[in-house]
């Protein structure tokens, strides 16, 4: 496995731009002090300009270069050219100014990109760093790389389970949804496949590994978001492109006054007025603000450039388990033999089913609990391997077992059942009678529809599909429901990752999920966000997490980041302006150098104030 990728923000480089920010902004006071109070020789207060251009302005300018060596022409060249340039004609205070607005804007960057940690590291932390080997009566606790094919594993309650295996002794639960997409928890008994990540329930299960730790399940998906991790698309960042087109207006402008006036000095006023401070300063601070109104929100924005790229998004492709569907089972359909009744045989289900861990036993008690059906007593509740849920309701023999169970007991009387469809299904027995047949589905939030119909009129999304690891008909029954044509079902997290990237290609994407075969996905597309709190490591890939799972904080975080945008061009866009009016000004010589840094400070106030208006709740928040 390849090291850990640095995290998105380093706090060191966070940390050495605000040192050389309030350093820079310590010397000017200090040298303004010294010019005016103390009224001392130019050789005294310039030393502490003079510092800040060796100890701010020489790291600035280094990291200036390196980009140029990359061919990286960001928005911050002109204060590079104009720092240098101040030092060559000893305008000191102008070139101080300089680097502390360059050292401020990229202080404001770093903060609003945080410290979000890597999606890898958070992957090794839900693993467990042991498995517990049994070999005859003892139980040791080995290294997970020492676990080897054959070895007997015990998984205590609710842990992770640390290699794929099969279990050869108990009766129990997992949870695989965060991996495999199926909405549901799994019974586990003897026989039963198990897959490294998956949660244990409240019953201890002994496996025997199938294979090494290194080459399971959740390595593989580990392997699958290193590669995702080491190839995310580059975006270009707004102040970045607005700069691309600034910069050589401003050389150019700069250039023609030195070379028609003769006076270098009118070069450097030029380039200090056009220092692209409202690209340095306004965007950072209504992405900032932009962030703090998400934060109230509910919505935790962890990479600020999705806030600049989700408006050129043309294309939405969501998970199904959890982001479109509640994550959970519901009793959608009661198919009653005769001489049976529905609510009989529910109040029965329901009366035997509560003593039940079943996955499905929490959905047919609130389908009781919706009817308001009033259970029963139940006794002799067991649940035998192979034989489903059995116990006695009110002087009725019960049992509760599947179609393939049913039919292996009795093949006449299985001709009963309806014909197969999707989702999940039991079947229900009374004193060895067929009963009824109950079918279960993950149902689609009750906002999905709406929320699906209203993104390409509201927010310009030309294709809408599902990519998910659930079965097809599973996915083709949700697409029917929500309004969605095209779907991809069965998908591992390579194949979701590979679709994901030929889309990425052809346009910008949002990706939308909740678990942990998503996350390689989401780090491929141009947005991706993850929606509830079910997984650490999905939260790490997503640029924006949705903490109360909910579609309509997703469209309150489109709607946030199109006003955002739209207030930074309108800062960066109006900051520009006048400073192309002040360079008319310094050009013809009406502007000195350090009065040009003032008037750029002016205009940066202004720039700022308008930034400031994105911490503001828009008028409309969410429109479905």
């Amino acid at each position: 496995m390849s090291p850990t990728p640095e995290p998105l923000a380093s706090p060191a480089r966070y940390g050495k731009t605000t040192f050389i920010a309030a350093g820079a902004l310590i010397a000017i006071l200090l040298s303004l002090v010294l010019r005016f109070a103390f009224n001392t020789t130019p050789t005294v207060f310039e030393l502490p300009l003079l510092a800040t251009l060796v100890v701010g302005g020489l790291p600035l300018l280094y990291d200036l270069l390196t980009k140029l060596l990359k061919r990286e022409f960001g928005s911050d060249l002109l204060g590079g050219i104009s720092i240098v340039t101040s030092v060559l004609l000893g305008e000191y205070l102008a070139g101080a100014i300089i680097v502390l607005m360059l050292a401020g804007g990229d202080a404001l960057e770093h903060y609003a990109l945080g410290n979000a940690s890597s999606v890898l590291a958070a992957l090794a932390r839900r693993m467990p760093s042991i498995g517990h080997r049994k070999r005859d009566a003892a139980i040791v606790d080995v290294p997970l790389a020492e676990i080897a094919v054959g070895d007997t594993l015990v998984i205590y309650p609710h842990e992770v389970c640390p290699a794929d295996g099969v279990v050869i002794d108990g009766h129990g639960v997992m949870d695989e949804s965060y991996l495999t997409g199926e909405p549901f928890q799994i019974t586990k008994t003897r026989g039963s496949l198990v897959i490294s990540g998956a949660v244990n329930g409240e019953s201890a299960l002994t496996i025997q590994a199938t294979r090494r730790a290194a080459d399971s399940r959740y390595a593989k998906i580990m392997e699958v978001m290193h590669e995702s991790e080491t190839s995310r698309p580059q975006l270009r960042r707004l102040g970045d492109q607005l700069g691309a087109i600034y910069t050589p207006v401003a050389l150019t402008v700069a250039l023609l006054a030195w070379m028609l006036s003769g006076e270098s000095l009118r070069f450097l006023a030029v380039l200090v007025i056009a220092t692209p401070c409202p690209l340095l300063l306004a965007i950072p601070i209504a992405i900032i603000g932009s962030i703090s109104l998400c934060a109230r929100r509910a919505i935790v924005v962890k990479s600020p450039v999705v806030l600049e790229q989700i408006a050129g998004c043309r294309t939405a492709i969501f998970d199904k388990t959890g982001t479109l569907t509640y994550g959970e089972p519901t009793l959608t359909e009661q198919f009653v033999a005769p001489g049976f009744t529905q609510r009989d045989v529910l109040t029965l289900v329901a009366s035997l089913e509560r003593y039940s861990r079943h996955p499905l036993a929490r959905a047919i008690l609130k389908a009781a609990t919706e009817d308001s059906v009033e259970l029963l007593e139940a006794s002799e509740v067991s649940e035998p391997p192979g034989q489903g849920l059995v116990g006695s309701v009110a002087g009725r023999r019960l049992q509760v077992t599947s179609r393939s169970k049913f039919a292996a007991q009795d093949q006449a009387a299985s001709a009963q059942l309806p014909p197969t469809a999707g989702g999940l299904e039991c079947v229900v027995l009374s004193d060895q009678r067929y009963a009824a047949t109950y079918r279960l589905r993950d149902a689609p939030r009750a906002d999905s529809r709406s929320f699906v119909h209203h993104l390409g009129p509201r927010h310009q999304f030309a294709r809408v599909m599902i990519v998910s690891g659930d079965r097809e008909s599973e996915v083709r029954y949700l697409a029917e429901q929500v309004g969605i044509t095209e779907t991809f079902a069965q998908q591992s997290p390579d194949e979701k990752l590979a679709i994901v990237r030929r889309e990425t290609a052809a346009a910008r994407t949002l990706y939308v999920g909740d678990g942990i075969n998503d996350a390689p996905a989401m780090m491929a597309a141009t947005v991706g966000i993850a929606i509830g709190q079910n997984s650490d490591v999905t939260a790490e890939a997503a640029g924006v997490v949705i903490m109360d799972n909910s579609l309509a904080r997703v469209d309150e975080f489109m709607h946030i980041s199109r006003r955002m945008r739209t207030i930074a061009l309108q800062s960066a866009v109006g900051g520009m302006a006048l400073s192309l009016i002040g360079m008319a000004f310094a050009a013809t010589g009406h502007l000195s150098p350090v009065a040009g840094a003032i008037a750029q400070e002016a205009i940066d106030v202004l720039a700022v104030l308008n930034a400031l208006r994105a911490a503001v709740p828009p008028k409309v928040i969410h429109d479905f």
